[in-house]
This record gives C-alpha cells, sequence and structure tokens, in this order.
C-alpha cells in the first residue's frame, strides 16, 4: 500500500465511541456482554505457570478426576479475570480508576473446555466532590455456563468519566 493511501484511508477514517460515561448507568440497568469466552487448557496451563498457581488440579486431568471433577479445573483467578475483562468494553472502557472488588463468589469450579459468558447490573451511582469530572459506578457482574447458571458473581466500582 502507498504513502498516499495510508494517508488518504487516515483522513476518511471515523473515531468509534466505546463504553459509556458516567450520566449513561441507571440503577438497574443490567448489560448482557455479547462475548463468551471458551477456557482453553493452553489458557489454563499458560495462566497457572505464569501467575505460580501450581495447583494439579488446574493442571493435570487425572489428579482433577481422582477428585471428583470431569477434569481439569480452571484456575479460579483466570475465570475471574476473564469475566472481569468480558465486561470493560461496556462498563469502564473510556477510562477511570478501577476501585476495587467486592462479595466474589465462586458458585462452582470451572471444567477446563466450557465457555463462560456474562452480565452486569448496575446497583449504585454516585458523585464525588473529590474529582467532579468523574463519578463513581458499582456494577453486580455474573459470570454464566452455557446454562446460563451462574459460575461467579461479584461487585466492582470504578472512577467513570462524565459527558464533557
Amino acid at each position: 500500500m502507498s504513502i498516499e493511501t495510508v494517508a488518504d484511508l487516515k483522513s476518511r477514517a471515523q473515531g468509534w465511541p466505546r463504553g459509556n460515561t458516567f450520566d449513561r448507568f441507571k440503577i438497574g440497568q443490567t448489560f448482557t456482554h455479547h462475548w463468551g469466552r471458551t477456557l482453553t487448557e493452553g489458557d489454563n496451563t499458560l495462566f497457572t505457570t505464569l501467575t505460580l498457581h501450581y495447583n494439579p488440579l488446574y493442571t493435570n486431568a487425572d489428579y482433577a478426576r481422582a477428585h471428583g471433577h470431569s477434569g481439569a479445573v480452571v484456575c479460579p483467578l483466570l475465570l475471574f479475570t476473564t469475566v472481569f475483562g468480558l465486561s470493560v468494553e461496556d462498563l469502564s472502557e473510556i477510562g477511570g480508576p478501577f476501585l476495587g472488588v467486592d462479595e466474589l463468589t465462586y458458585h462452582r469450579p470451572v471444567i477446563v473446555g466450557e465457555t463462560v459468558y456474562a452480565r452486569s447490573e448496575v446497583v449504585d451511582t454516585r458523585e464525588t466532590a473529590k474529582r467532579p469530572d468523574f463519578g463513581i459506578v458499582t456494577w453486580r457482574t455474573t459470570g454464566l455456563d452455557e446454562a446460563g447458571a451462574p459460575v461467579i458473581e461479584f461487585k466492582r466500582a470504578n472512577f467513570v468519566r462524565k459527558r464533557t
């Protein structure tokens, strides 16, 4: 592609807005996050190795079956970060400091090869005097299996930019 063509493409490009501003969140509003994620053996092995989670339940299917599971178990921290990540595009992508997670509950182990989905509900919004360009939004996010049953649940809060 020539330099002129790249410059022409850039001049015609339009920004694609992402995320939501503070004023768009209303208590009770729900988001069904549109991407699901199949948690593979490679995901689980790489994650557990990089984060030093050496529990054989996560990396040895025979061991996991001997302990009552149908196969290797997905590392709980990988499950959490995956479900959290599925929610980012709708909830916090436009930026604002992450304020923490509360009420984290794992409903059951997820087995390697399962696909998880996520949905979130706005549970609180509030203004903040110290950061007038931001508000604080709290969501309850639920990770769901293929049948729609919860596998993980947590509340998280972020500063969210106000519309400028």
